[in-house]
């Protein structure tokens, strides 16, 4: 068996609750995983464990593990405590920031703007969060950076699961008009478009009745992708 590292098992995993491959409520059995990644059960139980601490796997006795399937409420809820969160973090980031902090947010937009469309949807999400997690660094609070971190890979299942094929993370440029406001020391503006942006993203989550993947998670997984 192959020692690979737990995070690969986890982005796999959230790649493909991201590319809509993986549907609420599949089973993630452990042996199957073992196989797929060519790789010990316990390295497999470490990495359900990662994503079932972050609620984005849900561990049932006697069961097993299970992608989760969080409700209409529960989504409102993630969202509600990110735009309470993000505020204090965008204000903070414009006390923060440095000049070069603000010269890698805004590389980071630009390589946002390159990403291609059609089968990017994972590689957006991921860029969407990373971007969100550079302000929580930059807001100089750790607990509010690891409230996030929990916070925005909830999001990331959410979207995966729930967004409109054509809903959009970050529609006319809101990341790059809130590091304009960052860089303008306009703490009022950075917190308001902050929240403007979460709630545009919230708003393109259609909640549906979609059965649970049935077919073999080597077909949905992609190991190294």
């Amino acid at each position: 068996m192959t020692q690979l590292p737990e995070t690969v098992i986890v982005d796999s995993i959230l790649d493909a609750i991201a590319d809509q491959r993986l549907k609420a409520g599949t089973k993630l059995g452990e042996q199957a995983l073992s196989d797929l990644f060519s790789c010990n059960r316990a390295q497999v139980r470490r990495a359900l464990a990662t994503l079932t601490a972050h609620h984005v796997v849900d561990h049932q006795p006697n069961r097993g593990a299970f992608v989760a399937t969080p409700t209409a409420k529960e989504a409102r809820d993630v969202f509600q405590a990110r735009r309470t969160v993000e505020a204090t973090i965008a204000r903070n980031a414009v006390l923060n920031a440095t000049e070069d902090d603000i010269a890698a947010l805004r590389a980071h937009v630009a390589a946002e703007r390159a990403l291609p469309g059609g089968d990017s949807r994972p590689e957006a999400i991921r860029a969407s969060r990373a971007f969100h997690l550079m302000l929580a660094r930059l807001g100089g609070n750790s607990v509010l950076e690891q409230y996030l971190s929990d916070l925005t890979l909830r999001s990331s299942l959410i979207l995966g699961l729930y967004a409109r094929a054509k809903a959009s993370l970050c529609a006319d440029d809101e990341h790059a008009r809130i590091v304009d406001a960052i860089a303008a020391r306009d703490a009022k503006t950075a917190a308001h478009l902050v929240e403007e942006h979460l709630r545009h993203i919230e708003q393109g989550i259609e909640f549906t009745d979609t059965p649970p993947q049935t077919g073999l998670l080597s077909g949905i997984l992609r190991p190294g992708a």
